[in-house]
């Protein structure tokens, strides 16, 4: 009788108690619907298209009929039977490694300028970031093209010393490091988080060697670079991977095509024509994802080798 008084008295109680996700909704409801939007977009527009690009890249895609699985043929055609590819990997490969250390070389060297107390700071840090902003748009890559022609601005400075310039645009050679250029051109970001680097180095440290007899340029090998390896590091990452994605540029000034001679063939500027221009999109998703898998690879080796020459406040 007792047991049976017990168990009719606990077992409203225990109906009673909420579950886990009972409790957790009562506490979080507001917060996942606040969160709502994003995980529609996220799931949406990031996942879902992700998803289907791998699976794409197993398939034969023309946006007009249905896919066909054809396994890994897209892959073993890309390495095996596709000179073009190995053509926009070699135009890439040769942008990434010659403007992102000039870039980075350029912007530490315009920051430490900045960095020497000029009147009108705020303003010459506005003018020098303006062409981070600009210089990826179609306008700038159109008067770029303008510049390099053959009866452009580079030219004609060229003619007052009596010099003849070439079509920079069009002559393989120099057609590439005309987009160098333009990349370099482009400094303003990370000038602006190499200055904020620069800014937080102890000022004493330099009047302590300027007292051992230290010069500039010693002052700058053993104090400076050591301190910013961090800024330095971040900045490579970020202007590597904008490296690989870099397009517009491309694709404005050799009109889409990647001329003369495949020498501004960018590998991002190859998916785009096989996605766009002859609808193979199974075969640009597979593109797309030996991109991602480059871009990745560098990422790990780059964090992995860090220990070694990034230097932190520990």
């Amino acid at each position: 009788m007792s047991t049976t008084t017990l168990e009719r008295t606990d077992q409203p109680a225990a109906e009673a108690r909420p579950s886990f996700w009972s409790r957790l909704w009562q506490n979080d409801a507001p917060g996942y619907l606040f969160l709502l939007p994003w995980f529609i977009g996220f799931f949406g527009l990031t996942i879902g298209p992700i998803i289907t690009s791998l699976y794409l890249s197993f398939t034969d895609f023309d946006l007009l009929t249905s896919p066909e699985w054809i396994g890994a043929q897209n892959y073993i055609r890309m390495f095996t039977n596709d000179p073009k590819f190995w053509a926009s990997m070699r135009v890439t490969m040769f942008f990434v490694i010659f403007s992102v250390p000039l870039k980075l070389a350029f912007a530490l060297a315009v920051a430490m300028l900045l960095n020497r107390g000029m009147k009108g700071l705020p303003l010459y840090r506005a003018l020098f970031y303006l062409p981070s902003l600009l210089g990826a748009s179609v306008a700038i890559a159109i008067l770029w093209r303008q510049i390099f022609a053959r009866d452009g601005l580079v030219n004609d400075f060229l003619a007052i010393f009596g010099i003849e310039g070439p079509s920079w645009i069009s002559n393989p050679q120099y057609s590439l490091w005309t987009l160098i250029v333009l990349s370099i051109w482009q400094f303003g970001s990370p000038m602006i988080i190499f200055l904020a680097g620069l800014r937080q180095i102890p000022q004493d440290m330099y009047e302590a060697a300027s007292l051992d007899g230290a010069s500039k340029w010693r002052q700058f090998y053993k104090i400076t670079l050591p301190l910013l390896t961090p800024v330095v590091f971040f900045n490579a990452i970020i202007q590597t991977i904008e490296a690989f994605k870099s397009f517009t540029p491309a694709f404005i000034i050799s009109g889409g095509t990647g001329n003369p001679i495949n020498s501004t063939l960018f590998y991002t500027l190859y998916l785009y024509q096989e996605a766009f221009g002859f609808f193979r999109m199974g075969y640009a998703s597979a593109l797309a994802w030996v991109l991602l898998a480059l871009v990745g690879l560098f990422t790990a080796f780059s964090f992995l080798t860090s220990k070694y020459w990034v230097h932190y406040d520990d």
